[in-house]
């Protein structure tokens, strides 16, 4: 399991050399790679929590009333909700926050990308920390006070600015280290993304049950307590980072000839300036928007589709959404929120299979396989509601989430295939601006379509039948796109003259000056430490995966 250097010299590195500078960090002959995906899935474990704060909308829409909303009458605009403390936020307020997240992600992801080559993921996963995990404190204060200025600028910005650091700063280190299985080694880091919400969903209905007193809804103690346990992960995930020196290569491997493997991969190296200008990366662009679009687009009305759709069969009652009592209403919506903890595990899982499989197909084909299955299965989807199949209905759509979650684990892999290793980090930075992108254009589709249909006076039941269509229809776009994607033309790749400047701006060295103390001195790194840090990132992981499954046994029922 172990990989060993090429070169036979151990990295050594200049006493100057910060404790968080790229130098500190290159691994030492015998070092285990095995130890770097948990130390990356440390960090994306605590922010994939962006994916779980609608837990804190309901409580924080009640932060005075405590059992009932103070309601702001109708003077009181958005802006005076900002410093108001007279009355509670409503929820389509706080949904501001969930959108910041991903907007800044893309924004910082695409503006930091090349630093993070520079200065290394350990800097980066560092100040990821004191970013997502300092936000939620900022914003434990905004409660606390009932200012939702420090609430957007803590978590929305501060926080997604963290989110976007944390989310790139293993991806350029993981394909160094795994050259020979770049989807899976991105697929186990990113995973952790999608994971991140299991853990801190339960965790922070816990604590705020624990918090709970007659005059708090103790929202502003569990931000409290888990931004520190954020800072602290993630600081350990940072630290737990380690470079390999430049040429080095796993044992007994031997890269691929190009031209000559299923994937695609090139041998040179692309700067990050240049691919605005290179089609393959607008390509893989639209492939990745077109995917997540469509994607994200039905996560969100997951819940209310399956409820209006079925109705009142979901717990045996022949009738429809709109003529059951409100106490059939709370059961279907359990029923449906087991619906919905289904398709994060699968959101989850697909990203690791289908990295993993990327290995095996290559890119381009897996992400054909995305889209002509994917495809295949939005178009059956109205066929199946119709004829009431809530089997046929529900297997659609879980295998439609592990595709959308397996396009984020994937593309990375996509990239350096495409683009090379050298920059890898800051060329995806600058794709997750499709994922901004996507998260505006998806849940627009469907929300809008929907209230359109309804303004028609279409069944509820039947309301979704256009917008699965449209939806067959961007992936048919994405298809195209991925169809025309070839390898990038030798003229975008560095000389090699650029490249020996970018790994010197970079500090990528095989071994730095003799001057300074070796900064690692093990030859072998033994078992036992691998194994404490898959357990460390596993026992957590693990129990999130058993809450839901609780929570997705609802639906069996």
């Amino acid at each position: 399991m172990s990989s060993v250097l090429t070169q036979g010299a151990t990295p050594v590195h200049h006493q100057d050399a910060g404790i968080l500078s790229k130098e500190r960090i290159i691994a030492a002959p015998g070092f285990n790679r095995w130890l770097v995906p948990p130390a990356a899935l440390a960090i994306h474990l605590c922010i994939g929590m962006a994916y779980g704060f609608s837990v804190f909308w309901l409580p924080l829409s009640k932060a005075l009333g405590i059992k009932e909303a103070l309601k702001c009458g109708p003077e009181v605009g958005f802006f005076q909700q900002l410093f108001t403390t007279s009355c509670d936020w409503p929820i389509s307020t706080l949904g501001w926050m969930y959108t910041l997240f991903f907007v800044f992600l893309g924004l910082s992801a695409a503006i930091w990308g090349g630093w993070l080559e520079r200065v290394g993921p350990r800097k980066v996963g560092v100040l990821a920390a004191l970013c997502w995990g300092g936000g939620m404190l900022f914003s434990a204060l905004g409660v606390y006070t009932h200012q939702f200025w420090m609430m957007l600028l803590g978590s929305g910005i501060i926080g997604g600015i963290g989110l976007g650091l944390g989310y790139i700063s293993p991806v350029s280190t993981l394909i160094k280290w795994f050259p020979d299985k770049r989807g899976m080694a991105t697929g186990m880091a990113i995973m952790g993304f999608g994971g991140g919400a299991m853990i801190g969903s339960p965790l922070a209905a816990e604590l705020m049950k624990h918090f709970a007193t007659p005059t708090s809804v103790g929202v502003w103690e569990t931000f409290a307590v888990m931004g520190c346990l954020y800072i602290v992960a993630m600081l350990v995930g940072a630290f737990g980072y380690r470079i390999p020196a430049s040429g080095w290569q796993p044992a007994g491997w031997t890269p691929p000839v190009q031209g000559q493997t299923k994937a695609m991969i090139t041998h040179g190296h692309v700067y990050v300036k240049k691919v605005w200008g290179i089609p393959q990366f607008w390509l893989v662009w639209m492939v990745l928007t077109m995917n997540v679009s469509a994607g994200i687009g039905v996560i969100g009305m997951a819940s209310p589709m399956l409820q209006e759709v079925f109705g009142g069969s979901l717990i045996g009652v022949p009738a429809k959404f709109g003529e059951l009592d409100k106490t059939q209403l709370t059961a279907i919506a359990g029923v449906a929120a087991g619906f919905a903890a289904l398709l994060s595990l699968f959101n989850i899982v697909g990203r690791f299979f289908w990295a993993s499989l990327s290995d095996k197909l290559g890119r381009k084909l897996t992400y054909t396989v995305f889209f002509i299955l994917g495809g295949l299965l939005y178009f059956s989807i109205p066929a199946s509601a119709a004829a009431g199949n809530k089997l046929l209905f529900v297997g659609a759509f879980c295998i439609i989430l592990s595709m959308y979650g397996g396009a984020f684990a994937t593309v990375p892999a996509y990239l350096a295939d495409l683009f090379g290793t050298q920059m890898v980090g800051a060329i995806h930075g600058r794709l997750l601006t499709a994922w901004a992108t996507a998260g505006i254009l998806g849940p627009v589709v469907v929300n809008y379509m929907r209230d359109y249909q309804l303004g028609l006076g279409i069944p509820r039941d039947q309301v979704y039948n256009q917008t699965m269509y449209i939806l067959v229809g961007m992936l048919v776009i994405g298809l195209i796109c991925n169809w025309l994607v070839r390898p990038v033309a030798d003229k975008h790749f560095m000389s090699e003259a650029e490249l020996a400047e970018e790994k010197r701006l970079a500090h990528d060295k095989a071994q730095a000056s003799a001057a300074g103390p070796v900064t690692m001195t093990f030859h072998q790194t033994p078992v036992v430490w691998v194994a404490l840090a898959w357990l460390a990132v596993g026992l957590p992981l693990a129990w999130g995966v058993y809450r839901t499954l609780l929570s997705a046994g609802k639906f069996f029922n």
